[in-house]
């Protein structure tokens, strides 16, 4: 019996893709399986050298392939991928958490020819990769974050070479890489030794006053670590320069991919990001996007040029704001059993996207808008991770709204939220009093007693 149901299961099953081909990624070469009956040897080795992958295109196409389905594994599906899509195949990058091998299912051979009869039967699914010109943005962008988190590592090395001389300019101080700690260390590393000289180069900014700066900055000044102060202080200017670069091809890049010369209505006056490019970043994202995404509470230029890059403004490879939200990892889990929900936590997902919009919900918390008042309702209610991600998931979805409808957000405002939310007390109350066999009655507000 368990024999037949097995092979009733199998003929229930449909090729949909004939034509398809399975290709297990690896550093050094790559394992492709095709059709049995399309060559005498359907499972082939080829060198991960420019020549070779054009020898498998070649191969490819003489066996008559038109679908590739490869596993995503590292960096190394990058070349291949562009290679193929560049010759015209279909290229679907499958997630190798998606691609369970079955028992005994397990080597470079057999993984491929599992991948090549999965595709056939059309069991995968391809991932999300968003157009040629908004990957050149994302790999711009992912670089300027690479480069940020290094001139991060420079400060911190900073940091120590100045605590080894018990310099203790960072308990006055908050912030070594602002105006008044950057003048101080250079001026360390030009020479200078007097302490009141390098406190009169303070900010009038800084609350710590000009003996207390003095007296942090009393130390040993030895000769290694201020070796060492100079090398970091070096090297975090150098990631500066690289940065500056950086902008600069993020900015050409921008333009490139324009779809309209205006410029975005006037927003809410918001202080600069420290981090943020030197750029009109806002004006060229809303004329790639067409809406501006930075009209949003919470989100800033640079949490909007994250989430340009990593999905670009075409949307129509989510048919709903729920697929989208889905795919961030940003969506209830639905893990029901017996008609019990066992558990509604989001599924683990290392989105950039996501990331960013987790940041930029967080920063909700001391906002005077709908939103704020959003946020601050459901922390509440529930855990700060858990309300975090709920506000980020209603921001992906006015993102969503904004790019599918080209519609501009507009903040109601946190009083309008409020009086929403008292409305819908008040209804549910109604309700409940009216099953019980009761009313509410309304109560003047009793006047509060100087």
């Amino acid at each position: 019996m368990a024999q037949r149901n097995r092979s009733l299961g199998r003929a229930g099953l449909q090729l949909t893709h004939p034509n398809a081909a399975g290709i297990d990624i690896g550093s050094a070469s790559h394992y492709v399986a095709v059709p049995p009956d399309r060559d005498d040897e359907p499972v082939r080795e080829f060198s991960a050298f420019t020549a070779d992958l054009n020898r498998l295109a070649d191969w490819l196409k003489a066996c008559e392939i038109d679908t590739v389905a490869m596993e995503s594994t590292g960096v190394y599906w990058i070349a291949l991928f562009e290679l193929l899509d560049a010759r015209g195949f279909t290229v679907l990058l499958v997630n190798a958490r998606h691609v369970k091998n079955v028992s005994g299912r397990k080597s470079d051979v057999l993984d491929c020819q599992w991948l090549q009869q999965l595709m056939s039967y059309g069991l995968l699914r391809g991932a999300f990769r968003p157009s040629e010109g908004v990957c050149v943005l994302r790999s711009l962008s992912r670089q300027r974050a690479t480069l940020l988190r290094t001139q991060a590592r420079c400060v911190q090395h900073m940091q120590k070479a100045l605590t080894q001389m018990n310099l203790q300019l960072t308990n006055v101080i908050s912030d070594i890489a602002g105006a008044t700690g950057q003048a101080i260390v250079r001026a360390i590393v030009a020479g200078e030794r007097n302490p009141y000289v390098l406190a009169g180069l303070k900010n009038s900014r800084i609350h710590a006053s000009t003996d207390e700066i003095a007296r942090s900055l009393q130390g040993s000044w030895r000769a290694e670590h201020l070796f060492a102060l100079r090398q970091a202080l070096d090297a975090f200017d150098f990631c500066g320069q690289q940065l500056q670069q950086c902008d600069a091809e993020i900015d050409a890049q921008l333009q490139r991919l324009h779809i309209t010369e205006a410029d975005p209505a006037k927003g809410k006056k918001r202080g600069r990001a420290r981090n943020a490019p030197k750029f009109d970043l806002r004006t060229r994202l809303f004329q790639m996007c067409g809406v501006d995404l930075t009209r949003i509470d919470g989100i800033d230029v640079t949490t909007a040029l994250v989430v340009v890059s990593e999905i670009g403004a075409d949307m129509s490879r989510f048919p709903s704001d729920k697929h989208f939200a889905s795919w961030l990892g940003l969506c209830p889990g639905t893990k029901i059993t017996g008609g019990k929900v066992m558990s509604g936590k989001t599924k683990r997902c290392a989105n950039r996207a996501a990331q960013a919009l987790r940041l930029a919900a967080a920063a909700l918390r001391t906002s005077q808008s709908a939103l704020g008042a959003y946020f601050r309702r459901l922390c509440s209610r529930m855990d700060k991770p858990k309300a975090v991600t709920a506000a980020a998931h209603k921001l992906a979805r006015l993102i969503y709204a904004m790019l599918t409808k080209g519609q501009e957000y507009t903040d109601q405002g946190q009083d309008y939220f409020e009086e929403r939310y008292r409305q819908r007390v008040i209804h549910n109350l109604t309700r409940r009093a009216q099953q019980l066999g009761m009313a509410l009655v309304p109560v003047e507000p009793v006047a509060k007693v100087a």
